[in-house]
């Protein structure tokens, strides 16, 4: 973990103490298991905008089972975090209070934000189809059912079937089509491997590159981050974005988040934060640091995101998909997805 000396040293702080410091000093404390390189750009031009400093805790894991230890007396005014899973999971910890803002209403759709305000998405992405471009023309593949194509056995590449971004994917399935039909596609794209599931979304579009797939689900910013890349440059430039279900209900998108914790001793400059993350400065950052679509509308996508083209997004409720994650895990294990 990292963090900012001021709050390692809030972090020892508690009762009164701790307290009397937080009222005197223009600051709020986020614990993250964002990645620093992607959100403290933001961070800096709200204290340069604002005047309020903001310390950051880095991890990979246990932040909330840290917030549930703290309890009150956790110095942790925010938590940032990816996937509609994890902001649910966070809400059912009991470790976040709900936020009434007209700001972030009306900057965040409402299928990407919880209904009882706990979280707000920040960012979406989308989870895209791969395609080699010499081995998958353009128009073949148009839709997530493709993928279960007899065309495609052992042409196709994926991680596991358990990871959050694959999980929440197959819940929207669950969510739209019934359990029945979400289970024969999940089946038939099993079928279709190339290999076990295995490593990270980049990991399938390498895979592409060296032939051992043609296809692969990832999502679809780690484009911009391989094409950023030297070593991983080429990969990305033997591939191509699909966008699925554009004559349906549109590509499933999944969120970036932000969630007030139960504690938060510097509530009122947390809230600024959290409409200042989701306002039009830091939502153009997002987009051209990042090579995320902002959740506010009419936000100017980066040049790379525009090349790619718009596309239509599913605007099912992240909320609903959240609900059916464990269903969706009970079918990758039944279906033996990663055996």
């Amino acid at each position: 973990m990292q963090w900012k000396t001021s709050f390692g040293a809030a972090i020892v702080m508690t009762g009164m103490a701790a307290a009397s410091v937080s009222a005197l000093a223009a600051e709020v404390n986020v614990y993250s298991y964002r990645q620093p390189f992607l959100i403290e750009p933001m961070f800096e031009e709200f204290t340069k905008e604002t005047g309020i400093d903001v310390n950051v805790v880095f991890a990979k894991e246990g932040l909330v089972e840290r917030l549930k230890q703290e309890g009150i007396n956790s110095p942790a005014d925010l938590l940032l975090t990816v996937d509609i899973s994890r902001l649910a999971a966070i809400k059912k910890a009991g470790v976040t209070q709900p936020v009434s803002s007209d700001v972030l209403d009306d900057a965040v759709p409402a299928n990407l934000r919880d209904d009882d305000g706990h979280w707000f998405g920040l960012t979406t992405r989308a989870r895209i189809i791969y395609a080699s471009k010499d081995r998958v023309p353009k128009g073949t593949v148009t839709s997530y059912e493709d993928l279960t194509k007899p065309e495609w056995k052992g042409k196709i590449c994926t991680r596991s079937g358990s990871h959050v971004y694959n999980i929440a994917l197959l819940a929207s399935k669950i969510a739209h089509d019934g359990a029945d039909k979400a289970k024969a596609w999940l089946s038939g794209l099993k079928d279709n491997l190339a290999r076990k599931p295995e490593g990270n979304d980049r990991a399938q579009v390498k895979a592409i590159k060296e032939g051992e797939c043609d296809l692969a689900l990832g999502n679809h910013y780690y484009m911009g981050a391989m094409l950023a890349k030297p070593e991983q440059k080429a990969w990305a430039e033997s591939a191509y974005i699909i966008f699925p279900d554009q004559d349906g209900r549109g590509t499933h998108v999944n969120v970036s988040g932000i969630a007030l914790t139960k504690a938060a001793p510097n509530k009122e400059n947390a809230i600024k934060l959290m409409e200042f993350l989701a306002g039009e400065t830091a939502q153009e950052m997002y987009a051209e640091l990042n090579n995320e679509y902002p959740v506010r509308a009419g936000v100017e996508w980066s040049p790379l995101l525009k090349s790619w083209g718009e596309f239509k997004a599913d605007d099912l409720s992240l909320s609903a998909i959240a609900e059916l994650t464990p269903k969706a895990q009970k079918l990758v294990d039944e279906v033996g997805y990663n055996e």
